[in-house]
């Protein structure tokens, strides 16, 4: 390791790499959905382009399994598990703080009631593995070559557009089409538009087109429409 052991205790290391993951998240949902949708949507709660999901789940597979980088089997299975866990979690936060879903894998094989899935799973164990394995050693040899008030500055810039964002995203989340998914009401989660058919009919539909339009809307706005 070309930097000494201590460095990595320094707060800006931990910052400036959850800032890249997410990043990274952020770079890889954007693509996906402007391969399969062919549109470029900035996807997530937060407006700036960054996911902190993955910000979060690259730090603890990278605190916790920065040891295993030579076994890249256990690292794939250990991320598997914990980025799984980390996804499950985030998506029921954020359905029970704001009623909607950001994804929904129900139409995906071993799903776990839509908040996780098999494939999902297999993705993230790759990631990890490629995380720990390979980009972590790299982004350790560049961290250092940054000089030392450079990085502290990009920590603070990056940290107050941040709170900033979570600030202003807390009352106006990042929802609309290809970013939220799903809207839940009195605790029964509504299917997306483009899958409500023949069967609701009447009322229903109308219902369905109804709290599925809400959702779109703003919290506040959602809130009142609600009422």
């Amino acid at each position: 390791m070309d930097m000494k052991r201590k460095d990595l205790h320094y707060f800006d290391y931990y910052v400036l790499l959850f800032f890249v993951l997410a990043f990274i998240g952020w770079i890889w949902e954007v693509a996906l959905f402007c391969f399969t949708d062919h549109v470029l949507i900035n996807r997530g709660v937060y407006r700036g382009p960054y996911l902190p999901i993955y910000g979060v789940g690259g730090l603890l597979l990278c605190l916790f399994l920065g040891r295993l980088r030579r076994r890249p089997a256990a690292v794939f299975l250990i991320s598997m598990l914990i980025c799984s866990l980390l996804e499950y979690f985030t998506s029921y936060f954020l359905e029970k703080r704001w009623g909607i879903r950001w994804w929904d894998y129900s139409g995906h094989f071993l799903n776990l009631q839509g908040r996780i899935c098999l494939l999902g799973a297999i993705f993230f164990g790759l990631g990890g593995a490629i995380l720990v394995c390979v980009l972590l050693p790299l982004y350790e040899r560049w961290y250092p070559r940054i000089p030392r008030g450079w990085r502290i500055g990009l920590t603070l810039l990056l940290l107050a557009i941040f709170v900033l964002d979570a600030t202003y995203c807390a009352m106006r989340p990042n929802v609309g089409k290809g970013i939220t998914s799903a809207a839940v009401y009195g605790g029964l989660r509504l299917l997306d538009i483009q899958s409500v058919n023949a069967d609701l009919t009447g009322p229903q539909n109308a219902m369905a087109h109804y709290f599925l339009r809400a959702a779109a809307l703003s919290v506040q706005q959602r809130h009142i429409l609600l009422r």
